[in-house]
């Protein structure tokens, strides 16, 4: 499996996605009418081939907008893509995950599982047909020229109450090698990413930050610093969440 999207909650949208778009050069979102099915309104934007959503309540009695009123914008959800959806469905099956959500269309498959049976955030296993398209970034998306094509999201922080229980679980129910210990945290390992999970400061459970790969890391560093985001050294702060930065290798 592989990270193929990310996704932020906020509370509002318009300002949060300019900022964004224009902290990381990226070209104008798709704006997906689907997810007003969650009662939600979203941006989502090209990075290499990989996606970064925010979403937004517009209705009251959202799973984003409780997420919101607890903890404020943040880290919401993970989008894994998977090369055999029917395979990742029995498993599933077998261990009696439930899902909240599925979707089976002509060109991709979806299903959302229950935050209780696996913890720490929304999660997602699609598969699309074919494996490099992606029907949530839009019928249009491209990956952009250049060194900005190659641009990654490599991974992101989970804050748990007991790290090591919950990176077995994700390990457990995603059907993914075992973590490994790192520090007073557990990584869990992707294709070409991973998962790390690190125990709570606090009594909240959930997304803390995630970690991109940039093509330009100095001229990034340097224009988060003119638009005021905060940081140090090259973590950002943004949409209520930790960004650690990495130059594209």
């Amino acid at each position: 499996m592989r990270i193929r999207q990310i996704v932020f909650a906020a509370a509002q949208l318009p300002h949060n996605a300019t900022r964004l778009a224009e902290l990381f050069g990226m070209d104008a979102p798709f704006r997906d009418p689907g997810v007003a099915e969650f009662g939600l309104d979203n941006a989502v934007f090209v990075f290499g081939d990989q996606f970064i959503e925010i979403v937004s309540p517009v209705r009251a009695g959202t799973a984003a907008g409780r997420l919101i009123d607890k903890r404020g914008d943040g880290g919401y959800m993970l989008i894994l893509q998977t090369d055999d959806f029917e395979r990742e469905r029995l498993h599933l099956d077998r261990l009696g995950v439930r899902r909240v959500w599925a979707k089976d269309l002509d060109d991709i498959r979806a299903m959302h599982l229950h935050p209780k049976d696996i913890g720490g955030a929304i999660v997602s296993i699609d598969q699309p047909l074919p494996a490099a398209s992606w029907r949530w970034g839009g019928p249009d998306w491209r990956v952009q020229p250049g060194r900005a094509g190659a641009q990654r999201v490599m991974g992101l922080c989970i804050q748990a109450l007991d790290p090591k229980a919950m990176a077995q679980r994700w390990a457990h129910v995603l059907a993914l090698p075992e973590a490994v210990g790192e520090g007073s945290g557990w990584r869990l390992p992707l294709h070409e990413g991973w998962v790390d999970f690190m125990p709570a400061d606090t009594f909240a459970e959930g997304i803390v930050g995630y970690t991109l790969a940039v093509a330009d890391l100095p001229s990034l560093l340097d224009k988060a610093d003119r638009m005021g985001v905060p940081r140090q050294g090259h973590s950002l702060t943004l949409l209520g969440t930790r960004i650690d930065l990495q130059a594209l290798a």
